[in-house]
């Protein structure tokens, strides 16, 4: 791709994030969110591979389809309402309609469908972007307006999205559809938590980010795309093959780990909200998830296949691992004693 095709593409990314998040205005908001759809089109498209050119139609079309949505919710506020602030989102149909738009850009369930499907076909980094620095605009809208949800609607997604997210990755063998599920289940917890406690599903994002970022890093740094060539990359490097199955259990939200951190805070929230039942469903379906994250830090460090495969065995590869990989990941496996001190920010 073009050095200076990029750089702007960066830049606009950059740009639409920051305007979405800082305004106070609808349009505005409207305005940040479609440079950011704009802006990584490009990026989606670049191996100009037909799998590629699927996954940057399928996202154009949804995230049209959901700024939309979100334009139609802000007018008929406004029109019924006088009101073009954000925070000022009072009207039932208009409330109904954000949360079905963001719904649709977050991924939640029932419109988690293009999500695995985009993030399959493009290349690894553009889909950490897709799944970390593309959803904190939406994020954030949620934040402003989550005193005016539904909460009934918003706990039924949010149980479906761990529900779904959990079980489709059972079965998967390519490690962005695995990565996608697990991001629709993340995306649960944040759901769940936001009209009871915003601070605390800014805090589960970015958490998440930190963890999610940290993993794509790493397999994009040994190329492993599916479980066959993941089993035979601890030959290229062994120690960040190591770090990766730390990672993984982090992410699956195992206690030692900094990835415990946000599910033990949303469930002692939910219990102080009387929702004993909707925590434990929580808490149980997040074993599903822990499955396939073990399935994952398994193939990372211990095995090899059983059966003779056509990979060329590789020994330590002349590339260092990326210090931005090493600081992630400590990050990553050793914030959880530090949590009284990131709970006096929240």
């Amino acid at each position: 791709m073009n050095p200076h095709a990029k750089l702007i593409s960066t830049l606009s990314l950059i740009l639409g994030t920051t305007i979405t998040i800082s305004s106070n205005h609808w349009m505005m908001a409207w305005t940040g969110l479609e440079i950011n759809t704009l802006a990584i089109i490009p990026l989606i498209s670049k191996p100009h591979h037909p799998r590629a050119i699927e996954a940057m139609i399928k996202y154009f079309l949804v995230q049209a389809t959901a700024s939309a949505l979100l334009l139609f919710s802000s007018m008929s506020n406004a029109w019924a309402t006088g009101q073009w602030d954000i925070t000022q989102l009072t009207h039932p149909t208009s409330c109904l309609l954000l949360t079905t738009a963001i719904a649709m850009k977050l991924g939640l369930v029932p419109f988690h469908f293009w999500f695995p499907e985009v993030l399959q076909g493009s290349p690894m980094i553009t889909a950490l972007l897709l799944s970390t620095a593309m959803k904190f605009p939406p994020i954030t809208i949620l934040f402003l307006t989550s005193h005016s949800l539904n909460p009934t609607l918003l706990t039924t997604m949010a149980i479906a999205s761990a529900t779904l997210g959990g079980w489709m990755g059972l079965n998967q063998t390519q490690i962005r559809k695995i990565l996608a599920f697990s991001s629709i289940s993340h995306m649960g917890w944040m759901a769940i938590i936001i009209i009871y406690n915003p601070n605390l599903t800014l805090l589960t994002f970015y958490l998440y980010t930190l963890m999610t970022a940290t993993v794509f890093l790493s397999f994009n740094t040994t190329k492993a795309l599916k479980l066959t060539t993941m089993m035979t990359s601890w030959t290229k490097t062994p120690m960040l093959n190591a770090t990766l199955m730390l990672t993984l259990l982090s992410l699956a939200g195992l206690p030692p780990l900094t990835g415990f951190l946000p599910k033990w805070l949303i469930t002692q929230e939910l219990t102080k909200q009387e929702m004993t039942t909707a925590a434990t469903t929580m808490a149980i379906l997040s074993l599903l998830g822990l499955f396939f994250y073990l399935r994952l830090a398994y193939y990372s460090t211990i095995t090899l296949p059983p059966n003779t495969t056509n990979h060329m065995k590789q020994w330590h590869t002349s590339k260092t691992t990326n210090t931005v990989v090493a600081l992630l990941a400590s990050l990553t496996i050793l914030l959880l004693p530090l949590s009284p001190m990131i709970l006096t920010t929240i």
